[in-house]
């Protein structure tokens, strides 16, 4: 019989940097648009979840939510000016707000996300502001402008990215021909790197991401002149897709996978896959697929398990898609509620799914049954453009809508949160390592992992990837 060992408070201290719950930045703790939670609402009453609280008055603005130890973070436009907003979570009283830059720009109203990375939240105005605020008081720690400082050029839509912050290095993308990207030191900004990416163009409105594809870590991004990776340690350029390149918007995070990305843009574009391999010490992508069936404007995908979930363009016809192939397993041909650009966030065997006409959708996110919406409801947000995209903590719904925030309650009393010992697939930031097992406690700083069949695998906390490790964040909690 194995033995379940207690966990050491030298072990619970990484763990409670970011609790598994917690929502800290643009698409959440690993930047996929996918929550660990579980024991939530299957489905919604006709009117929706409860509606908890609504408040914030955080202006105007497509900023979408950073949630994480009891508070939220969004970004917002008022009286001439772009904020950053720090707001109570139980209730959304706004705890404080400072000026990041001016309001405005080619649809008014803030783009960026903010990042919360321990005491420290950094956000991005729409005009290149970018600023370091104490998460607790809001006081300013440092502060740059991308285009005045690194001659950058945003494109049409000014600066839309919600800035990556990796270890102790914030990377952002000031476009243009002197520093398309860059990363600066987090806690003084002070620059340790920027790179000229050859044809990059415009920063353009994606956001970065991490992979170690071809055992390089490399960070990944969609520019205007297509989809690019740089050297995490020090920005060197390491390849270019550019059948992306030579759009009206590139807007999409790319999606990383062991030694994948997916990338997809919109205004009938595609999406597709590509293999990183490393050689010759850099690192080469190479097309796996590409289809016009996978084209996504701004709503964004997810990967669950083997599949991908977006929008058709922007025409609120979701799809589901093999990873491995791009082959279209079912899209949205009729039926349900919501028109328009479709936002996608996955929680618990469902797609949260946001149209532009303001309907909230949960959509039933199997491969198998074709497109299924399960119920609905009409956000009272008084947006033009439902564009914001929603959020999963705690057991939370968090929509951002016109001046304030709503704040829905999607835990389901009846259905308990996924047991300790249940069987899950475990996996690392590669893809190299993959393992159906039960968690069975922590021996000398290592995971036990149970397989099933007498045997115990010892796996190092920082060798598993993200999703786990906030997975195993949401036991402790």
């Amino acid at each position: 019989m194995t033995k379940i060992i207690s966990l050491p408070v030298w072990f619970l201290l990484p763990l409670a940097v970011a609790q598994g719950t917690d929502w800290p930045q643009w698409r959440g703790p690993d930047r996929s648009g996918v929550s660990s939670e579980t024991g939530l609402l299957q489905s919604w009453p006709s009117g929706g979840p409860k509606l908890l609280w609504e408040g914030g008055a955080v202006g105007e603005g497509f900023s979408s939510l950073a949630v994480t130890g009891g508070m939220i973070f969004t970004m917002g436009d008022k009286s001439g000016k772009s904020y950053l907003y720090c707001l109570d979570g139980k209730g959304g009283a706004t705890r404080w707000s400072v000026v990041v830059g001016k309001s405005g720009g080619n649809y008014s109203g803030t783009r960026c996300t903010p990042t919360v990375d321990g005491e420290s939240v950094y956000a991005l105005g729409q005009f290149g502001d970018l600023v370091c605020v104490d998460a607790t008081t809001g006081r300013e720690r440092w502060r740059k402008n991308l285009a005045g400082d690194f001659g950058g050029k945003s494109g049409g839509w000014n600066y839309s990215e919600s800035v990556l912050v990796d270890g102790e290095t914030l990377v952002c993308s000031p476009g243009g021909d002197r520093a398309t990207a860059l990363a600066l030191n987090k806690r003084t900004g002070s620059t340790v790197w920027k790179t000229v990416l050859p044809g990059g163009g415009e920063s353009h409105y994606s956001s970065w991401v991490v992979s170690n594809g071809g055992g390089v870590k490399q960070y990944v991004r969609l520019f205007a002149g297509g989809t690019y990776g740089v050297a995490a340690s020090n920005g060197k350029f390491l390849w270019r897709y550019d059948k992306l390149g030579s759009n009206t918007a590139n807007i999409p995070t790319p999606i990383p996978f062991g030694d994948f990305v997916f990338t997809a843009a919109g205004y009938g574009k595609g999406g597709a896959l590509l293999k990183l391999s490393g050689k010759a010490g850099g690192v080469v992508a190479e097309e796996v697929y590409f289809s016009r069936e996978l084209k996504n404007k701004h709503g964004g995908i997810v990967k669950v398990g083997d599949y991908l979930y977006g929008d058709f363009d922007d025409r609120g016809r979701p799809w589901c898609a093999e990873a491995a192939t791009g082959r279209v397993i079912w899209r949205r041909d009729g039926g349900g509620q919501g028109n328009g650009s479709a936002c996608l966030t996955y929680a618990d065997g469902c797609l949260y799914v946001r149209y532009q006409d303001g309907i909230m959708g949960l959509v039933d996110a199997s491969p198998e049954g074709g497109f299924r919406q399960v119920c609905s409801f009409k956000i009272p947000d008084g947006m033009k453009q439902s564009w914001a995209h929603p959020v999963i903590s705690d057991g939370r719904l968090y929509l951002r809508g016109k001046d304030k925030i709503l704040c829905y309650d999607v835990r389901d009393p009846g259905r308990a949160k996924a047991p300790v010992s249940a069987t899950r697939l475990w996996t690392d930031d590669t893809g190299n390592f993959r393992v159906e097992a039960m968690f069975k406690g922590v021996k000398q700083g290592k995971i036990l992992l149970d397989k099933g069949d007498g045997a115990i695998m010892e796996v190092p906390f920082d060798r598993l990837s993200e999703r786990d490790r906030n997975y195993l964040r949401s036991l402790l909690r």
